[in-house]
């Protein structure tokens, strides 16, 4: 106030300087013109009235501004957002105008943000009360200055539980050691696991601790479900796989024996014996297959031994009817290696190919292998529509077949790279129409010796 009156003062002082030379002129002029003492008088007083009016007119003025303008940033002070100054529009860039626009312009801006401010805090206590999670904050002291209605649920809080400290309540354990972290602690919502994650913020510029416990219970329990489902609808895949080929050649073979003897073929008895011998060998491997799977709840190690891969690529072709398959002749070799799963992940590949050739005219599956220095290579190309979807080729239980699983791509390559192999599939290399899986073994023990293998069609 003592600021506020010497200002005024002083704006006193300064009108009255400013007129005084023109005053000091108007009362020589009387007094050296040829006038009665009356008039002299009577302007004297005159121009003196007039000269401190002129005075308390400027001083008024400008004071009045000055009020407004104070009581405006009172008001934004205040948080007091819907005063406004009356702004002539007309003014132009008059500074005085100017100013009042520039502040009705700052209480706009500020009572927006204190709307946005107010809506998000709205915002985060909601979220905060419905999320399942516990929130709490913690003090330097270790009290309690923030928890959610989870957190309340959490300690099972009878009263009011900002105020209290971390030890009364159970959490001391919460301040302390490495985050994030499984913390195992009985609380009487429950004994976790909990997921615990803590960080540092301030507030008002006093530091604060915020703790995060996540019941991990029921994302277990899912997880635990889910795994049961995998393990369900992989071992499902390829007893189909193998029961399929088993029940096409037992079919067969039963038209065979159903025709009268004269009707049938001559080499009827090599037809049922190689038959058989297929049957037994995929029911042993699968056998095993699933044994393993029993006991392992998981793709089982590989049981390394020599594998042909010429008798490997031509039993496995003969499985598969629907359509024609050709194998190429490539070099002798013998792979130390399972051969159970080796004959699953070339089954699941021709079946691939096979499928997609299905849905063309006059295509085909080919099977070709070949040694690249140390390293061993086979290819299985298709003539059908090519790769449509390649982001999720190898993403479990993806599949774009109406009635496919979305396992069989996913444990080839897991078969693959069990023996520090890989499995890739693109479009064919020679441009045309069409998809190539090929399967990469390049740590795997070899054998080259001994002639190729000669086209599975020769042997029909």
């Amino acid at each position: 106030m003592r600021w506020r009156e010497r200002h005024e003062v002083q704006l006193v002082l300064v009108l009255l300087a400013a007129g005084a030379p023109a005053l000091c002129v108007a009362l020589a002029l009387l007094l050296l013109e040829d006038h009665s003492a009356k008039v002299r008088w009577n302007l004297g007083a005159l121009v003196v009235l007039a000269w401190g009016l002129g005075a308390y007119v400027l001083h008024a003025r400008v004071t009045r501004s000055l009020h407004m303008i104070s009581a405006l940033l009172a008001a934004l002070r205040e948080e007091d957002f819907s005063l406004r100054a009356r702004v002539d529009p007309t003014a132009g860039d008059e500074p005085l105008s100017v100013v009042l626009g520039e502040i009705n312009g700052l209480a706009d801006t500020l009572r927006e943000q204190r709307l946005g401010a107010f809506e998000a805090d709205a915002l985060l206590h909601k979220v905060m009360e419905e999320i399942d999670v516990a929130v709490l904050a913690f003090d330097r002291q270790g009290i309690v200055r923030l928890a959610n209605a989870a957190a309340t649920r959490l300690v099972d809080a009878r009263g009011e539980l900002l105020g209290r400290d971390a030890a009364s309540l159970g959490l001391a354990a919460c301040l302390e050691g490495e985050a994030p972290r499984t913390l195992v602690t009985v609380f009487p919502a429950g004994a976790g696991p909990w997921e615990l994650r803590r960080s540092e913020f301030r507030q008002r510029g006093v530091p604060h601790t915020l703790v995060v416990l996540s019941d991990l219970r029921r994302a277990l329990r899912e997880e635990e479900r889910q795994a049961w489902q995998r393990l369900v609808r992989v071992l499902g895949h390829e007893i189909n796989n193998s029961l399929a080929p088993i029940q096409s050649i037992a079919e067969l073979l039963r038209q065979q024996l159903d025709l009268p003897p004269s009707e049938r073929a001559d080499d009827l008895e090599d037809d049922l014996a190689g038959g058989l011998d297929v049957i037994t060998r995929r029911a042993a491997g699968l056998s095993r297959f699933l044994a393993a799977y029993a006991r392992l709840a998981r793709l089982p190690p590989p049981r390394l031994g020599p594998v042909d891969v010429g008798a490997w690529v031509n039993r496995v072709v003969a499985l598969e009817r629907r359509v024609p398959v050709t194998v190429e002749p490539g070099p002798a070799v013998v792979l130390l290696a399972d051969g159970d799963q080796l004959d699953q992940l070339l089954i699941n590949l021709v079946r691939n190919a096979a499928d997609a050739v299905a849905d063309t005219s006059g295509g085909e599956v080919t099977v070709r292998w070949r040694l690249d220095g140390a390293a061993f290579e086979l290819a299985v190309v298709d003539d059908g529509p090519g790769l449509s979807e390649t982001s999720n080729l190898f993403v479990p239980f993806f599949t774009t077949k109406p009635q496919g699983t979305g396992i069989g791509l996913v444990l080839a390559r897991q078969i693959a790279e069990r023996h520090n192999g890989a499995l890739t599939l693109r479009a064919r290399s020679d441009g045309q129409r069409g998809c190539e899986a090929r399967v990469s073994l390049t740590r795997a023990r070899l054998e080259t010796d001994g002639p190729p293998h000669r086209d599975v069609a020769d042997d029909q």
